[in-house]
């Protein structure tokens, strides 16, 4: 009958169809676990924290977008080689997690984003008013110094003392330095007030300067860090 075929052709699209939608989400699911790979594989085994270029890709946006609010800090650990050497890297791996998961804390409450820099150095990128991003970095640097939990309790030094992490931290503020400069100057303006705190040159809550995100660098890398040195006059 001639209708016959045409009443058939619906129904093996509609068989065809349904066929092809475990393929498509097999697809999907299989997109899905790929990006939530990646996802993992970007981010920091220790302190679940993204990388660097996670940071500077949001900093470059917030430049461009939020400028005069926009601040990045450098955070960074003294005494870590003490707690390996003294305790082990057990300890020491228990600092970095620890610092790691109260700077992500302390970020996200204000939409920022922090990373791990590298070894016991972190960064975040924030969106605050000027009038409060000094009183809001030694507010977290207190919070920082808050002890240490490691196997079920409070890690102690090997002299009974609660370990207590004192924390660096420099702040670069994006409208204090060209419109021009993007992530690179403006973590370099972190990371050299951060060094300033660290080395006693300016007290804690020292903000960059244009000078300081413009330091001269070597390897890429502020002078004065390990594994660097100024070439000879």
């Amino acid at each position: 009958m001639p209708g016959s075929a045409a009443l058939r052709q619906p129904t093996r699209a509609l068989l065809i169809t349904a066929a092809a939608v475990p393929l498509a989400l097999a697809v999907l699911a299989d997109d899905v676990r790929v990006r939530r790979q990646l996802h993992i594989a970007r981010r920091d085994p220790l302190t679940g924290l993204p990388g660097r270029d996670i940071l500077t890709s949001r900093i470059d946006r917030l430049a461009h977008t939020r400028r005069e609010l926009l601040h990045v800090l450098v955070a960074d650990a003294d005494g870590l080689k003490g707690v390996n050497d003294t305790l082990g890297h057990a300890a020491g791996d228990a600092l970095i997690a620890a610092l790691g998961r109260r700077l992500s804390a302390w970020a996200a409450a204000r939409s920022g984003l922090a990373a791990r820099l590298g070894g016991d150095e972190f960064g975040v990128a924030l969106l605050l008013p000027r009038a409060a991003a000094v009183r809001e970095v030694l507010a977290l640097r207190e919070a920082l110094a808050q002890p240490l939990p490691h196997d079920g309790q409070l890690l102690r030094g090997t002299d009974g003392q609660l370990v207590r992490p004192v924390v660096s931290i420099g702040i670069a503020c994006a409208r204090d330095l060209p419109d021009a400069a993007g992530s690179s100057r403006i973590l370099r303006g972190a990371d050299t007030a951060m060094y300033k705190v660290k080395t006693g040159q300016e007290p804690p809550g020292y903000t960059a300067t244009r000078k300081d995100a413009y330091a001269p660098a070597v390897q890429g890398r502020r002078p004065g860090r390990p594994g660097t040195h100024l070439p000879a006059a």
